[in-house]
Formats: structure tokens, sequence, C-alpha cells
């Protein structure tokens, strides 16, 4: 049974939810957690859709915030210079024309540098309003960079739904008192109001009074 969900704007995470960013991900992140001696699916099981020093600083709550600023920093290089196996989420491309004219911003953890490069690696446009990790000052899951992309649409964010992929993510959108669409397999462990594999599985359509409905599932 598909779900309907009507919002006056759209709030969307990328990695996970526009990008299948895993492989970079996974190479980058595994290889840190064996310099540092830990568990890589240990790490795997955190590192989704926070900034990277926020998840260092659950994985080594001990170690010096400097240290964690200054492998992100690298790290965040390693990203942005590594597109390989970097695609679209199936049914990136149509859902994001299908937002042409309707109020919708990218919310992401990754910086400007690293979402401009993956959202061109996978050919999909950039939204024109974005908050990304230089807009914040806490990583999700703090509610911080939702509720920044509603204020900069205007938008009162109990009339905005979130697009995410992860539990930091999910958690976000929920704190910012917004509906969340759980996109892909990470998500529907994590409590989103309606999960769909990919966007293939959503439909947008424009009600005359301006309001959006998705069609979910």
């Amino acid at each position: 049974m598909a779900t309907v969900l009507t919002a006056r704007a759209l709030l969307l995470d990328m990695d996970g939810t526009l990008v299948n960013s895993d492989a970079v991900v996974e190479r980058i992140w595994r290889r840190w957690a064996a310099a540092q001696g830990l568990d890589g699916d240990e790490v795997m099981s955190v590192v989704h859709g926070r900034q990277g020093h926020a998840s260092m600083a659950l994985l080594l709550p001990e170690r010096p915030v400097e240290e964690n600023l200054a492998d992100n920093a690298r790290m965040l290089a390693e990203e942005t210079a590594d597109m390989d196996g970097v695609i679209e989420v199936p049914g990136a491309t149509a859902f994001l024309a299908a937002l042409t004219g309707v109020p919708h911003a990218l919310v992401t953890s990754a910086d400007v540098a690293l979402s401009t490069a993956r959202m061109a690696a996978a050919g999909l446009p950039l939204p024109e309003v974005r908050v990304t990790a230089e807009s914040v000052g806490a990583s999700k899951p703090d509610p911080e960079g939702f509720l920044k992309g509603a204020a900069e649409l205007g938008i009162d964010p109990a009339d905005c739904v979130v697009f995410e992929d992860s539990g930091a993510g999910i958690a976000a959108g929920r704190a910012a008192g917004m509906r969340v669409v759980g996109v892909g397999p990470r998500a529907g462990q994590h409590g989103p109001d309606v999960t769909v594999r990919d966007l293939t599985e959503v439909r947008v359509a424009v009600l005359p009074d301006g309001r959006i409905q998705l069609t979910v599932g």
C-alpha cells in the first residue's frame, strides 16, 4: 500500500539518499579503522550520516578534538579525490527533475567540495539551497541542519518532509519536528515514517494550492 504525504518543502540528504557513495566510504573509513586498531564493521555502523569528526568522537571518546579535526580534513580531501563507484541512487535523476520549481534543499554532512564533486559524479544537479558541513555548528543527529534548511526556504519545519538513509539523519529529522521518508536498506531500522527501497518508489505532484504531494511506496 502506498503512503501519501503532503508538504510545503522537501529536505534531502545526499549520501545514501540521492548518491550511492558506499564504495568510497567503505574504502576510506575501513582504512582509518585499521590504522586506529578498531573493528571495521563497528566503525561502519557509526559513520553514515555524521560529519567525520563527530563519528571519531563517538568511536574514540578520549581522543583530542584537534586530532579528530585533522583526520576529518585529511579524509574529506581523500573522499573528494575518489569518485570511483559513486553513482546515483536509482530514481534520483527523475526525482530531482520532478522538484523543479518546488521548494527543496540539500542538507548534507559533506562539505561544499565533497557534495559538489559527488553530485557531479552521479550526474545530478545541485539544489539551489544547500546546507553543508560548513553551514552548521553541530552534526546530525542534531537537527540544526534541517532547521536551517527549512528557515532558508521560509517553510515551517512541520510542513517539511525529510529524505534520509541513516540513523543519525533520521534522528535529526525527527528532532526537527519533521516527517521522514527513509531511503534504502539502512533506513528501515531507524523508525522513519515510511521506507522505500530507492527513489523509483516516490512520485511527486504539485497540488493547486502549491503543496507537494508525495506518493511513497
